[in-house]
């Protein structure tokens, strides 16, 4: 059985000035994150503004990012769409592509209920042949997956795991106590990621691993030979770089911090592109203390 497990890079979708994608550096990402030591990559999730992308767009990111990494990785599709229709249909492309495992977020917009929620991930699993993260973020989506609600999932052989961005520690612990062992539960906060691993989940999916992919390793790789204070420094350096969020959107910030480590991945898509001289100022005093990694 797959098995989601260790830092999971929710990759950035590199841009030109023009908002077109940058094939090159998304290739180029790849191998820098393969030579980091992260353990899976995740294209097309928030990160990856799959939001803002077309169809042909996200496919075209699934494909070089399947062909660039030579199945040296596990490679995640964010395939989650607003309708069950249109996830089925994306997820079996993403299949088709290669991609090892699917990661679909709750639908956004229109509100749904638990009824709903189960309903649609128990017809898109049993619609798809591939492997299939639960992705729960509230903030974001305007609906929390409940607990009761993952237990009935996980009993179904091709969702194999979650990740919870809710922020909210308590979530994570419940969905851990309510799933078999075998089921994944991945932290998508990176500063629960060591805490997540303590209370039996499986790693996280995430977004600093962008910034400074080596640091994010070491939690995990420190925690399973036993480091815990090395898994806790490695952890807690990063919080420094997690306390720049608050001026911005996170997923903008991380994008500029990248491009500021020195990677041509380019600014956000409008609105979301940020040019602003106190974050900036902030990231840099904050990235200073980082080598490029």
């Amino acid at each position: 059985m797959f098995e989601p497990k260790g830092i999971i890079v929710a990759m950035l979708t590199p841009m030109f000035p023009d908002e077109t994608i940058n094939e090159k550096e998304l290739r180029n990402q790849v191998n820098r994150f393969v030579n980091s030591g992260i353990h899976g990559l995740f294209c097309l999730g928030t990160n990856g503004e799959f939001y803002g992308l077309s169809y042909e767009e996200k496919l075209r990111v699934i494909e070089v990012v399947i062909d660039e990494n030579k199945g040296r990785l596990p490679v995640y599709a964010g395939t989650g769409c607003i309708t069950t229709k249109e996830t089925i249909g994306l997820t079996r492309k993403a299949k088709e592509m290669g991609a090892d495992a699917v990661s679909i977020v709750c639908p956004y917009y229109a509100a749904s209920d638990q009824k709903m929620l189960y309903n649609h991930f128990r017809d898109i699993a049993l619609a798809v042949d591939i492997p299939i993260i639960l992705y729960n973020i509230p903030p974001r989506t305007g609906v929390n997956l409940g607990v009761e609600t993952v237990k009935k999932l996980s009993e179904i052989d091709n969702i194999v795991g979650i990740k919870d961005s809710s922020g909210n520690f308590d979530n994570i612990l419940k969905y851990i106590e309510a799933t078999p062992e075998d089921f994944s539960v991945l932290s998508g906060n990176d500063s629960l990621i060591l805490w997540n691993l303590l209370a039996g989940g499986k790693g996280g999916i995430a977004g600093c691993a962008n910034i400074v992919p080596r640091e994010l390793v070491a939690i995990y790789e420190k925690f399973i030979t036993g480091d815990l204070e090395g898994a806790k420094k490695a952890q807690v350096s990063i919080r420094p770089i997690r306390e720049v969020f608050k001026m911005g959107n996170p997923n903008s910030i991380i994008k500029r911090a990248t491009e500021l480590m020195g990677y041509e991945v380019g600014p956000c898509r409008a609105p979301f592109n940020i040019d602003d001289s106190k974050i900036d100022a902030a990231l840099k005093v904050v990235l200073s203390k980082f080598e490029k990694q």
